[in-house]
């Protein structure tokens, strides 16, 4: 019998009406034959609530004590569906995280997953019930609660597809599918019905929110199947796999990150080593950095930028201020910034697409402050208060209104 996981977003079981039309398609795949693993997230805007309640006590929450509380989200929605479906004659069971078998390290707030037993879950499949998983947790060495970070029950899912080896592994958003730019900001925007996963890796890195990054990643790995579509309306969605078939676009998709930030050490000694030392200490916090530019030395220095993160802006300014070597020096930091990328695989064989991304912003007379590319990517950082019409303007070069 056919095994499919189902992952649903906090927008699908946002209240008693969506979680019913959640039950509906989740019955009617159970009916049609199929073994079927349910994964929830908390419902709407849970978990930004319980961090705001635990905000009205403390600044500083103890990382564990805030997974306890964010996981309380998922325990509510998982609960609810199992009941929604039962109400529609299938039976259905909830777990929690830690009893779908998740075992992860014990990095509080960003755990990453070690293991799933998946025992408890064959029982349960066996007796033929809808099995309701919590996403987003899981359980560490020392017995406590431990959650995967944001966009956590995407990943929760791919693992779960990838441990049961099920057949198919279905993400239902708000959203029809992956499209090639924001189709709720961006009217022309063009739904895929194929991508490949390192297409979708890129996206979901610089800024689509359509899937988790980490969740793209593990499918690749594990070969899971995925198809992004919606869970409002009754149509064919989008499918993430290794090799799509059809011809491929020069560029799949345009997308917008607003939580960058600009780093900028000036007048560093153009010395060998310096830029290991600056960019060796960020990794040791795990500090991610993307776009790096650094000016042709001049009088015995040079300038370097970098981007990171906004949340990690403030740290890395810290850790930078700790430096001996970069003591005396001018070190700004810029939050007024967006990242513009466009991906598309078919960008490798084909020359002057970083020419038509850039004459496009040039008719919109948007500066380029820093610009980053690979073979299936272009990126540039510009100002932020003009990330949405650059994103208009890129995407109208590439895909021409019809």
């Amino acid at each position: 019998m056919p095994l499919i996981v189902q992952k649903f977003g906090g927008s699908s079981v946002a209240n008693a009406e969506r979680v019913r039309n959640v039950a509906r398609i989740v019955t009617e795949t159970f009916r049609a034959g199929n073994d079927v693993v349910v994964v929830v997230s908390a419902q709407g805007d849970t978990t930004d609530d319980l961090i705001t309640k635990a905000a009205e006590l403390t600044q500083k929450p103890p990382r564990r004590e805030m997974d306890q509380l964010l996981s309380a989200g998922e325990q509510i929605s998982i609960s609810l569906l199992a009941m929604a479906c039962n109400e529609l004659g299938c039976p259905a069971v909830s777990l929690l995280g830690w009893q779908a078998g998740f075992q992860t390290d014990s990095r509080y707030g960003a755990a990453r997953i070690k293991s799933i037993r998946t025992e408890r879950l064959q029982v349960e499949i066996g007796r033929k019930n809808i099995v309701v998983v919590a996403g987003f947790q899981g359980i560490c060495k020392y017995d406590d609660i431990t959650t995967l970070g944001r966009g956590g029950s995407d990943t929760s899912a791919v693992a779960l597809a990838a441990a049961l080896r099920a057949d198919r592994c279905q993400i239902f958003t708000d959203v029809e599918g992956v499209y090639t730019a924001d189709p709720r900001k961006i009217p022309g925007a063009k739904k895929l019905s194929e991508i490949t996963y390192d297409e979708m890796l890129e996206l979901a890195t610089l800024g689509a929110q359509v899937l988790n990054n980490r969740s793209v990643e593990m499918a690749k790995k594990y070969h899971v199947e995925l198809e992004v579509l919606s869970s409002l309306t009754n149509k064919p969605g989008t499918i993430v796999k290794e090799v799509t078939a059809m011809e491929k676009m020069l560029v799949r998709g345009v997308t917008k990150d607003s939580e960058a930030a600009r780093i900028s050490v000036i007048g560093v000694p153009d010395v060998p080593g310096i830029a290991f030392k600056i960019f060796s200490k960020l990794a040791a916090k795990n500090i991610n950095v993307d776009i790096i530019l650094q000016s042709v030395g001049r009088d015995g220095t040079k300038d370097i930028s970098f981007t990171v993160s906004r949340t990690h802006a403030p740290e890395a300014i810290e850790l930078l201020g700790k430096l001996d070597i970069l003591d005396g020096l001018t070190v700004t930091c810029d939050t007024a910034v967006a990242k513009i990328s466009v991906v598309g695989a078919g960008m490798e064989t084909h020359p002057g697409t970083a020419s038509q991304m850039f004459e496009a912003l040039f008719a919109e007379d948007i500066n380029i402050q820093m610009i980053a590319t690979s073979e299936i990517k272009i990126s540039v950082l510009i100002e932020e208060a003009a990330a949405d019409r650059a994103v208009a303007a890129v995407h109208r070069a590439f895909f021409p209104e019809e």
